[in-house]
């Protein structure tokens, strides 16, 4: 557990200050080619996405395109293994896969607002890529994917869905050839095309307004989980049930499915918060993406915030087996939610991570996404009584982790 440096306060994590900071990290630490874009961004978001028609025509996406909502499931094996009440958040149930669905339906819909032509994405474990293609294709807008040349090795079957999509995916070469490097080719480009083109950010990082938009976009999910939980609480003879669980888990690399979960219940301090990171080989072993763990302040993609650094400030390349989670950085809002403990971060390994997606697997026949089996794994590492509630975010469907699982089948 954490050690908490100031007292919980009630009402100051779910939003940033009009610089864009949640406490001490945030902000849009940009060149000087894409200030009007984000100034733009900035100026216009809330009163795009908060107006009637966004809202009525998102609303309709989310619900006959995309799925939702998405169930709240008792796992009840699951449950029996750790002596307690579990619940799966069924984000996997989503088009396309993955939570990321919900963020790109809304970012394309701003863009679309905005008067932009062409869209840009940056991609680690493919889902964000497939879900930017998609609504790409459902709105007819050119869509090229930055994509690190490790992931797109490891990712393959999400690479062919992009391209069967419509979308350009090109490698990023340079450095780990992962999340980080294909998010630097995508500024790039953005700098390179600032008049006509949207970055749709897949999680809640970058220079503000994206923490908090994509945070926004992803709300949805813990907003279906207040009502969906007082349901399944309900007592017989008419007494209401409870919209709060005990605890709400959930992986996190950069941290948009855990922003999402955890977004509606910020301010609900009785909630435990549990936010797991890639500890990879080990948090020591020099290949790992446990960024609360071995981060310190610095400036990364546009935000300051943790990241994994060396003592003259060069990033450090970051290790994961889920693509998903290899990133050397972390949001601001969940280096916040670290720093004053309102969330615990917990680290699971690669190993651990297989482990757990087996055993999900074989007592509720879901595979799951190998970042979902981190949060998983994290179970191994809490006590729970057996009044407790708790929902574990399950963020991704673990088809495009085949090849990775059959090298594990014993």
């Amino acid at each position: 557990m954490i050690t908490r440096v100031t007292p919980l306060q009630k009402g100051t994590y779910k939003q940033p200050n009009i610089f864009g900071y949640y406490g001490d990290f945030g902000g849009a630490y940009i060149p000087e080619m894409l200030q009007r874009n984000v100034e733009e961004l900035k100026n216009s978001y809330i009163s795009i996405i908060y107006d009637d028609s966004f809202q009525k025509e998102f609303r309709e996406l989310l619900k006959d395109y995309a799925g939702r909502p998405t169930p709240l499931y008792h796992a009840k094996r699951l449950s029996e293994q750790f002596g307690t009440t579990i619940y799966l958040k069924r984000e996997d149930l989503c088009h396309t896969g993955a939570h990321k669905i919900n963020n790109t339906i809304g970012q394309i819909l701003l863009a679309e607002r905005l008067g932009k032509k062409r869209i840009i994405a940056e991609t680690g474990a493919g889902q964000h890529g497939v879900a930017t293609a998609t609504v790409c294709a459902l709105k007819g807008v050119e869509c090229i994917v930055y994509m690190g040349e490790k992931d797109i090795e490891r990712q393959a079957p999400n690479v062919a869905r992009m391209k069967m999509l419509g979308a350009t995916v090109i490698p990023a070469t340079s450095g780990s050839k992962t999340l980080k490097d294909a998010t630097n080719e995508a500024i790039r480009d953005w700098i390179n095309n600032p008049n006509d083109t949207h970055y749709i950010i897949g999680s809640v990082v970058g220079p503000h307004p994206y923490p908090d938009m994509v945070a926004r976009f992803q709300s949805v999910i813990s907003e279906e989980m207040r009502w969906q939980l007082k349901e399944k609480t309900h007592l017989s003879g008419g007494q209401a049930g409870s919209e709060l669980p005990t605890h709400i888990i959930a992986c996190v690399g950069g941290g948009s499915n855990a922003a999402g979960a955890f977004y509606h219940y910020l301010d609900d301090l009785s909630v435990q918060l549990i936010a797991v990171e890639a500890a990879g080989h080990g948090i020591d072993s020099g290949m790992t993406a446990a960024t609360t763990q071995l981060g310190k302040p610095g400036i990364l993609h546009g935000s300051k915030s943790l990241l994994m650094q060396t003592e003259d400030g060069q990033v450090v390349e970051p290790h994961s087996i889920s693509a998903g989670l290899d990133y050397p950085g972390i949001g601001p809002l969940h280096a916040n939610l670290f720093k004053t403990g309102r969330a615990t971060f917990l680290s699971a390994t690669d190993d651990e991570a297989l482990q757990a997606a087996f055993e999900l697997a074989r007592l509720e026949g879901i595979i799951p996404a190998l970042e979902s089996a981190h949060a998983l794994a994290a179970l191994k590492q809490m006590k729970f009584k057996t009044g407790d509630k708790v929902i574990l975010c399950l963020s991704g469907r673990g088809d495009k982790d085949l090849a990775t699982y059959m090298n594990h089948i014993k």
